[in-house]
């Protein structure tokens, strides 16, 4: 029965792609896919697709961009496409009820968390901020609430000592799409129902700000280390010194090793040959990988033989 039901996919960054290449891999390839429309990238600002326009372009798949899905125009265009079901993913626009009601089996949304943690904008990064032990990806039916709807399933994910956005993103991006082929025939077929979501554990994984990668050095090394892998590749952790931006790519707090004496947070403590030791409110925060404005990034180590840092403090632009 599932054979003939219609899809639609919207979607728009690189976390899309996994979910689209599946469908289409499958031979579920959508009727129609929505994404963003173009923005200005790069440093010539010009307008450039997303990754989601991309893929669905060389697959031949007709692409639709409207800048709201508001606009009665814009609701009577996706019902002429006649959808059993939209699937969405990072699309990043507001879907109405209005819409929502328009495929028979609504919205089927693929999200970066164990839902009911952290419904909301930036998920991954705020699950590494927390010093969640793991994480993972929901199916979930869509209702007009901020990721409030029932649940189909999820798949875990255990967060280790070292994972950054980046890679928590692309795993999660991976098992969101196996996710979807596992299940997506249960759905269209109306076999399988959504769970609703639990009252405890709601958390709000409010989007970033780029203010959040300002690096507090009182705090402890392992919140620091948290921030640091949150934000990789953006915002991307930083300080400074002497009035300079620096920011921090990679580090890992030091157990077992306390700041000596009364040394001030953010003070350099030392040059060693694998990175930069630094004292933080609790313990020591070893810089493995550093970026000096206009520079590429490099090891700390190659940034430390430019001069003598040992005592030098690290803090904020003044």
């Amino acid at each position: 029965m599932a054979a003939g039901r219609r899809i639609v996919y919207a979607g728009t960054p690189e976390f899309a792609v996994p979910a689209l290449a599946a469908l289409i891999a499958a031979g579920r390839s959508p009727v129609a896919v929505y994404t963003q429309p173009d923005r200005p990238a790069g440093r010539g600002r010009r307008l450039t697709a997303s990754p989601v326009k991309k893929l669905a372009q060389q697959a031949g798949i007709p692409v639709l961009q409207p800048a709201s899905l508001k606009p009665a125009d814009a609701q009577a265009e996706l019902a002429a496409l006649a959808p059993d079901l939209m699937v969405v993913a990072a699309y990043g626009l507001i879907l109405p009820r209005a819409v929502l009601s328009i495929p028979p089996l609504g919205g089927l949304n693929i999200h970066a968390s164990l839902l009911p943690r952290w419904r909301g904008a930036a998920p991954i990064q705020r699950a590494i901020l927390a010093g969640d032990t793991e994480t993972g990806v929901c199916l979930m039916q869509m209702e007009p609430g901020l990721d409030t709807g029932p649940v189909f399933a999820c798949e875990h994910l255990q967060l280790d000592a070292d994972a950054t956005a980046a890679s928590v993103h692309d795993r999660l991006a991976t098992m969101g799409a196996d996710l979807l082929l596992e299940r997506l025939e249960a759905i269209l077929d109306d076999q399988l129902a959504p769970r609703p979501q639990p009252e405890e554990g709601v958390r709000y994984a409010h989007k970033i700000d780029k203010g959040e990668a300002w690096i507090d050095w009182a705090e402890p090394a392992l919140a620091i280390d948290r921030r640091v892998r949150a934000f990789t590749p953006w915002p991307v952790a930083q300080t400074a010194l002497d009035g300079r931006v620096l920011r921090i790519h990679a580090a890992r707090p030091l157990p077992g090793e306390p700041v000596p004496g009364d040394v001030p947070p953010g003070t350099v403590l030392a040059t060693r040959r694998d990175g930069v030791d630094v004292a933080t409110g609790d313990g020591i925060l070893r810089l493995q990988t550093v970026q000096l404005p206009g520079r590429k990034p490099i090891p700390a180590s190659a940034w430390a033989h430019g001069g003598d840092l040992a005592g030098r403090m690290l803090g904020a632009v003044a």
